[in-house]
């Protein structure tokens, strides 16, 4: 029975050793346009946007202050035909001193919430920490960027966003209604 709510969940859900996938069930496969059998033993790289998107979650799995058994955010994800979309993800490591080692994933699609805009992946390091409530000059120490760059990267979200103000950039990237 436990095979059967894993396979059958609402959500894709997909076990990871050291960010490779070792089993996944139907809707995570739906949600990145394969079969299950198809992303067995993949890296979880390749659903990725881009390398260095992969090495930058890697890196904040790592230095994360807070429980390293679980992690949640939205990012945008890469199907195997290419396309982009806006996913939510969450995890729970079963090793908190080595969170890579083994772990259950979920992948919800939450585009139909919020556009897929072709951003840069300093952009989409802003837009995530701005979601999160960051300020310019947080972001900044974070990044280990001057409060000017990361509003120089807010100004070209709100224009890539259309936008007007800060307030509805945020709207707009959580999914928020107006």
């Amino acid at each position: 029975m436990t095979e059967f709510a894993f396979d059958h969940a609402p959500v894709g859900l997909a076990v990871l050793e050291n960010r490779v996938i070792r089993t996944c069930n139907l809707q995570f496969a739906t949600t990145f346009c394969g079969t299950p059998k198809d992303f067995i033993n993949r890296t979880i790289a390749e659903l990725y946007p881009s390398q260095e998107d992969f090495q930058r979650i890697g890196t904040v799995l790592q230095q994360l202050d807070a429980p390293k058994d679980t992690y949640t955010d939205e990012r945008i994800m890469r199907r195997s035909d290419g396309s982009l979309f806006w996913c939510r993800v969450r995890g729970r490591s079963t090793s908190p001193e080595s969170p890579f080692e083994t772990g259950v994933w979920s992948f919800v699609d939450i585009s139909q919430d919020r556009p897929v805009v072709s951003l840069t992946p300093r952009e989409r390091e802003v837009a995530i920490l701005t979601c999160r409530g960051l300020s310019a000059k947080e972001i900044g120490k974070e990044l280990d960027l001057s409060y000017r760059t990361i509003e120089t990267h807010r100004a070209h979200l709100l224009t890539k966003f259309g936008a007007r103000k800060l307030p509805e950039l945020v709207a707009k990237l959580s999914g928020t209604p107006l």
